[in-house]
Order: C-alpha cells, then sequence, then structure tokens
C-alpha cells in the first residue's frame, strides 16, 4: 500500500497534476511524499477524505501553496495549524466530522475563501476574525457544541448561506442573518445547570445567553458607558483616523492583545455600525418575526438578537427598518 501511495505522488509530481485523490487510503499520517522538495507546487485540489490522520504538516502551505479546494472530511484531526492561513489561494476548506475543539485564529488570512465546512466537530466557538473573511460565501457548523455565534456574522454582504443545525446549546443567533438562508433546526435546549451562572436575558418563555466577552448587558435605564468601553472606543477612531505616515499607536507602544482588539472589535452596533469592545445593549426579535420564519418555524427555540451601542440605537433598531 505504502509503494502504491508512493508511486500514485510520484506521478502526479512529474506529470504536474492538478487534482490528487487519496480517499479511503487508511493514512494515520499525512504523506511525506507530498511534502518532498519543493512539494506540488501545481497541485490545485487535495482530497483526503475518509482516513484516519490525526494531525496537519504546519508546512502544508508551503509545500502546496496554490491549494484551491481541500477536502479531509471523516478524519480524526485534532488541532489545524495556525499555516492553514497562509494558503492564500484556498477557496475551499471541508474538514468535517473530525475532533477540532477549535479553529485557528489565521484562518481569517486565507482571503480566497468562500466554503467553509466544518460541520459534526467539537467547536464551541467560533473566531471572531473568521466574520473578516472578504470572499466567504458559505459557512457551515452544523453539529457542534457552539453556545453563541460571533456577534457581526452575516455582517459581510458576500455570506449568503449559513448552517449551524443541531447546536443544542446554541440560544440566539446575530441577526445580521436574518435575511441569509439560514439552518438552524435543532438548536436550543431546555436550560442546564451548569448554564445558569451565564450572563443572560429572557423575553418571554425563550432565554438567550450572551458571550462571556460580553461584561455587562445594557438596561433602559442605564445611559452611561463603562469608562473601559468609552476608552475603547475613543482609541479605536483615533486610530483608525490617524495619518497613516504619523506613528501613533505603533505595535510597541500597545499590548498584542489589545492591538489586535482595536482590529477585531467584539463587534458593530446592528443600527450605527459603532465598534462595541466590552460592553452591548442586546434586542431579541423572535424567529416567527423574521423573513426565515417559515422554514423552522415549530423546530427550533432559536431567535435573533440584535446588539447596539447604546440605549438610543436600541430604541430605534427594527430587523425591517
Amino acid at each position: 500500500m505504502a509503494s502504491e501511495l508512493c508511486k500514485t505522488i510520484s506521478v502526479a509530481r512529474l506529470e504536474k497534476h492538478k487534482n490528487l485523490f487519496l480517499n479511503y487510503r487508511n493514512l494515520h499520517h499525512f504523506p511525506l511524499e507530498l511534502l518532498k522538495d519543493e512539494g506540488l507546487q501545481h497541485l490545485e485540489r487535495l482530497y483526503m477524505k475518509r482516513n484516519s490522520l490525526t494531525t496537519l504538516p504546519e508546512n502544508l502551505a508551503q509545500k502546496l501553496p496554490n491549494l484551491v479546494e481541500l477536502y479531509l472530511h471523516s478524519n480524526n484531526i485534532v488541532v489545524v495549524p495556525e499555516e492553514v492561513g497562509d494558503l492564500k489561494e484556498l477557496q475551499t476548506l471541508d474538514i468535517s466530522t473530525n475532533r477540532l475543539l477549535a479553529l485557528p485564529e489565521r484562518l481569517h488570512l486565507c482571503l480566497s475563501l468562500q466554503y467553509l465546512t466544518v460541520d459534526r466537530n467539537r467547536l464551541w466557538c467560533v473566531p471572531r476574525h473568521l466574520c473578516q473573511l472578504p470572499s466567504l460565501n458559505e459557512l457551515s457548523m452544523a453539529g457542534n457544541r457552539l453556545a453563541f455565534l460571533p456577534l457581526d456574522l452575516g455582517r459581510s454582504r458576500e455570506l449568503q448561506y449559513v448552517y449551524v443545525d443541531n447546536n443544542t446549546h446554541l440560544k440566539g443567533l446575530p441577526s445580521y442573518l436574518y435575511n441569509k438562508v439560514i439552518g438552524c433546526s435543532g438548536c436550543g435546549v431546555t436550560i442546564q445547570v451548569s448554564e445558569v451562572k451565564l450572563l443572560s436575558f429572557s423575553s418571554g418563555q425563550l432565554t438567550v445567553f450572551l458571550p462571556a466577552e460580553v461584561k455587562a448587558i445594557g438596561t433602559e435605564n442605564d445611559h452611561v458607558l463603562p469608562l473601559q468601553e468609552l476608552a475603547m472606543r475613543s482609541l479605536y477612531h483615533t486610530y483608525h483616523r490617524a495619518p497613516k505616515d504619523l506613528n501613533f499607536l505603533s505595535p510597541i507602544s500597545l499590548p498584542r492583545s489589545l492591538l489586535e482588539l482595536l482590529h477585531c472589535p467584539l463587534g458593530h452596533c446592528h443600527r450605527c455600525s459603532e465598534p462595541m469592545f466590552t460592553f452591548v445593549y442586546p434586542k431579541l426579535f423572535p424567529l416567527r418575526e423574521t423573513p426565515m420564519a417559515g422554514l423552522h418555524q415549530g423546530r427550533t427555540t432559536v431567535g435573533f438578537v440584535a446588539y447596539c451601542c447604546s440605549t438610543q440605537c436600541l430604541q430605534t433598531f427594527d430587523l425591517l427598518g
């Protein structure tokens, strides 16, 4: 079997194949032949479905730099290296039915990525940086353990299809998704005892749990933002409005974590697009009031949650407005 595999890869290298099929090969390790010398520079599509891979090589992007499609469905992969973010030509990534606990933060650097499928893994959260992917058109995360989604998910016009079916802990969807094609049946279950301590707010019989990053929840009687939130918003605007040639807030003058937060806020106000960092005003829209209600009515307890930057925006925001 090993000699047959080596022969297949050698022929692909010699004849400069663009497609390579390594499905059902009982592979426990990523084939070293694929990474030999300069790798397969001409390879565009790699199929490695239904093997037993547990890891991916960190130099994958270096050896296979022109990959457009990568299929890793049904393996035992636990971690995807951050260097997957170096695949600048990658348009399709299917890593469903594996054992992933998290997605790499640098995945948002795959600027050509259009289709991302991570169904049936063990994901608890989604990196906020994924909202920055400029070409992402379809995102499928069904059958995971997601409890919340990034506040900005769906803000991009390119993203049209989002599937989060069978995430039983998922209680709410960002209202940026309300006019997209959404799959969310099987989401939302009876409140678990362990979840009672989480931040939440209720509307009728529906309770929506908020991301852990949200430190406080605004109320109609609370018109003053925390000093930390005001400082972050002011710093954000100063940083982004400064002339490019002005050496203001260089990486040396700010901690890395703070600099990254300025580049990727917790979310943006659904009403005025003001960036938000530690404090939001949430507003719940039951699913039956949205254009997608006909597809999911009676099958899910998920509602849409709008996040606003102030009580004024909260009072004036409407999904249909």
